[in-house]
Parts: C-alpha cells; structure tokens; sequence
C-alpha cells in the first residue's frame, strides 16, 4: 500500500461531506459546511488532512492543538470512506506518524463517543491508552448525550 497524508483542499470538501453525512457516521461525526473546513485548512493550529493510497481518497482526519506548549495535538473527527475494508489500522498508523513526524507532537490524545466500542478497540490496537471518561460530556449532532473516553499515545510509547 503507498499511502500518504496531505492538507485537504476545497475540492475534497464533497468527499469529506460524503463521509461525515453516512449514516453509521451521522452519530459521531459533525458534518461542518465548507466555510467551517475553509477555516480549519487556513487555521495554523488545525491540519485537516486526507488519507490516499494510489492517489485515491481513502478518509480524512483533523488535528488540533498544533504548536500548543506542551507538544499535544488533538486528533479528531476521522474517518474512513469505505468501513470493514481492513483500512482502519494503516489509517490511524499513517496519522499517528504524521502528529509525530509531521507535526511535531509528543503526545497525540483523541475522543471516542463512550458506545462507539469499535473505535475504542481500534484505538487500543494503535497503542492509545484509555486515561479516563468524561460522563455525559458530548451532545451528539442528533441532541443526546454520549460519554467521552479519552485516549492517549506519547511519542515514546510509539510503535511504528
């Protein structure tokens, strides 16, 4: 697989829209209109960033936090265009090489909606480490309320 991770451009916009609007989607992700990704392409502390292999769009990511003081980045709101394809570990292993490499980080955290298990395992697998659970924290676009787990991954804790 020759994958990559590059800054998305307004022209993948529709392919973002396409994933976040899914309906197995719809419960976890937001799906922000063009000016909101427009102004996290042109936030110097956001990376929105597509996945490809061969050139294709395969998912897309956003980091946040980028140049805070204690090296962390956020990783949020990725997803993959075709699920139950076996991408889900290459995928997160090119972004985790990218908040480290790319943007520097030492330590990348992310949020998981407290029920969606799939991701958490995913997110355990990778090497995240689960560092608690903010109950009843995160109003879903659909209006209930989810639990968040947070997870971690420090750089030395990293396995390429």
């Amino acid at each position: 697989m020759t994958d990559t991770i590059r800054p998305a451009r307004p022209d993948d916009f529709t392919f973002i829209h396409a994933i976040a609007a899914r309906t197995e989607n719809a419960r976890f992700i937001i799906d922000e209109d063009d000016a909101a990704l427009a102004a996290h392409v042109a936030a110097p502390d956001r990376d929105l960033v597509i996945w490809e292999d061969g050139g294709t769009q395969q998912g897309f990511a956003l980091f946040a936090e980028i140049g805070n003081p204690a090296a962390r980045v956020e990783l949020r709101r990725l997803a993959l265009a075709t699920p139950d394809a076996g991408l889900g570990a290459p995928f997160l292993r090119a972004l985790i090489a990218h908040g480290f490499d790319g943007l520097g980080a030492e330590r990348i955290w992310l949020d998981v909606a407290g029920d969606n298990l799939r991701a958490q395992k995913t997110y355990a697998r990778a090497g995240f480490v689960h560092e608690g659970t903010l109950r009843r924290h995160w109003c879903r676009p659909a209006g209930d309320v989810a639990d968040l787990a947070i997870y971690g991954l420090l750089r030395e804790e990293w396995q390429p």
